[in-house]
Formats: structure tokens, sequence, C-alpha cells
């Protein structure tokens, strides 16, 4: 092999490698096409689904429950705990309900019947305590919230059980409907078959009967 012809072979190969190369970055090319499409084709599947129609009224009723809870929580329960705490702790509200790990006081003067009274009060800014207030209102609320979706919930099961209950009984009907148009068929069909057979077995006889009675006919004729 001359020098010549490995140059035509390396040409060869180099024109094969170039081909291939060339091949692979134009399935590279369709590929992320092809991705960016599906991309684009499954966020518009995604935003024009009914699912996200759920979500946005959810969002919205959330909210609107949200502002319902709170009012409830607001001037219905408050002012009923308020009054419980004041008949049992001495205090005014929730709002008074601390418990003081670092206690800083200040000076506050307030009127009361007129008179200008000059009082030590806790300085919250300065304070270090726990807010049981905030705490129980945030549990009332969270209890509110929990019964409330628990009712939803209970109420939401029952309808979906009911529904599926009487798919269930629709579908057996019409699946003991259908076994029984075909247990009917067949019925019909095994009597059709049965009639058919009957005739042919009459027809046969009906036959063998004209045989035998030809066979004696002409046995009577041949005796004469």
């Amino acid at each position: 092999m001359g020098k010549k012809d490995m140059e035509v072979i390396e040409a060869r190969i180099a024109e094969g490698e170039a081909r291939e190369a060339q091949k692979k970055r134009k399935e590279m090319k369709e590929k992320v096409k092809k991705e960016k499409v599906s991309f684009f084709a499954d966020f518009k599947k995604f935003i024009t689904r009914g699912n996200v129609i759920d979500m946005a009224v959810a969002v919205i009723v959330g909210g609107a429950f949200t502002a319902i809870v709170n009012s409830i929580s607001n001037q219905v329960l408050k002012p009923l705990i308020n009054w419980i705490m004041a008949a049992i702790l001495g205090k005014d509200s929730l709002s008074e309900l601390y418990s003081f790990l670092t206690r800083v006081d200040k000076t506050e003067v307030v009127v009361e019947n007129g008179v200008e009274v000059t009082k030590i009060v806790p300085d919250l800014a300065n304070s270090i305590y726990i807010d049981w207030g905030t705490v129980i209102n945030a549990v009332i609320n969270f209890l509110m919230v929990a019964l409330v979706l628990f009712i939803i919930a209970r109420i939401a099961t029952r309808v979906w059980k009911r529904i599926k209950a009487r798919e269930l009984a629709a579908a057996k009907e019409a699946e003991e409907k259908k076994k029984a148009e075909e247990k009917a068929k067949a019925d019909a069909a095994a009597a059709a078959a049965a009639a058919v057979a009957a005739e042919k077995e009459a027809q046969l006889q009906a036959f063998y009967a004209n045989i035998a009675r030809q066979t004696e006919l002409l046995e009577e004729l041949s005796k004469k």
C-alpha cells in the first residue's frame, strides 16, 4: 500500500468522522428543539387544565374564609375569653396575660374617674416575657380552622362515597343487565339450534320412512 493510498484512506476516515459529528450535532439540535417544544406544550396544558382554576378558586375562598375566622375570633370568642379572664384571673383581656422572664417597669399616667393617677406598668418593649394571650388566640384560630376543614372534608367524603356508591350500583346493574342479555341471546341461540336440529332430525326420519315405503312397494311389485 503506497503513500497515496494511505492519504486516501485517512481522508475517507476524516470525512466519515466529520459526517458522524455533523449527524450527532443535528440529532442534538433536534432533541433540544423537541424538549423546548415539549416544555412549552406541558406548560400550556398546565395553565389550561382544571386544577389551576380549582387552585385559584381555593385561594380566593381560603382568603375569604380566613377573614371570617378572624372576625369570629376577634368579635365573638375573644370578648368571651376576656370576660372569663377578668372573672378568673382579674385580667381585662388576653393582651394582658403575660409571664415575665425579665420585667422592666415604667410609670404611666392614666385618668380614672376624672383624676390623673400614676401607675407602674410593665414596659413590654424592654421586657422579656411569654405572651400567653397571643398563643391562646393562635390556638383558637387553629382549632376553628381545623374544625371547619374537618366538617367540610367529612361532608365531601360522604358526598363522594354516595356518588361512588351510585356509580358502582349503576355499573353493577349495567353488568347484570349485560349478562342477562348475553344469557338470553345464548338461550335463544341454543333454542334456535335445537329447533334446527329437531327439524333436520324430522326431515331425516321422514326421508328414511319414505325410503322404507318405496322399498316395500318395490318388493310388492317384484312379487307380482
